[in-house]
């Protein structure tokens, strides 16, 4: 009788583990959406300036790798069978994958447990997370801006100038507060210990 109470809690804790991790990772995929709904479109490039590149950075460096890239497969596929999860200065669904926007969202799949296997991989402090951080939003940028190229065969030039450029000094303050924020909640973590 013990051996089966023993195995039923055994079974339950990992039952409970099972869906605790489900809601972490739905409750991510509204942090990405909530993010992408803060938009700005600019009248030179058919990509909006949005905040989800902050939140898909914050979720790799808070999230195993596993989850992070569980989270981003999840936000696309709900974002291709058309729930309102893309930025709302896009077709929506499918058509905002495969329009101009494609290579950024696509790259959430890849940046996301990219930088959750790095940080996970040497010290977490400021000045290497920020590091790891600029690095996944480089990512970003060279994929969205090598899909855009594909998409509209625009020169390397004015590939830079409406793919990369005007979305670097936005993408520094992102950077630099998704560094901060996960750094900060390491060390109240390890203070609670």
């Amino acid at each position: 009788m013990r051996q089966t109470m023993r195995a039923v809690a055994g079974t339950m804790s990992e039952v409970d583990e099972r869906v605790r991790r489900g809601a972490v990772v739905a409750s991510a995929t509204l942090l990405i959406a909530a993010c992408a709904h803060i938009a700005f479109p600019l009248w030179f490039t058919p990509v909006p300036l949005t905040l989800q590149p902050f939140a898909v950075l914050l979720l790799g460096l808070l999230m195993t790798p596993g989850m992070a890239a569980t989270t981003m497969a999840l936000y696309l596929a709900e974002g291709a069978l058309g729930m309102p999860v893309f930025t709302p200065h896009g077709l929506g669904g499918v058509a905002q994958l495969l329009g101009p926007t494609g290579g950024y969202l696509m790259s959430y799949l890849v940046v996301a447990p990219l930088v959750s296997w790095l940080w996970r991989q040497g010290s977490r402090g400021f000045v290497r997370t920020l590091v790891i951080t600029t690095a996944g939003s480089l990512v970003t940028l060279t994929m969205g801006a090598m899909w855009l190229g594909l998409l509209t065969h625009t020169g390397f030039r004015l590939l830079m100038g409406s793919a990369v450029a005007p979305f670097l000094p936005g993408d520094a303050i992102k950077v630099v507060a998704a560094a901060a924020m996960a750094t900060s909640w390491m060390r109240i973590r390890a203070n609670q210990k």
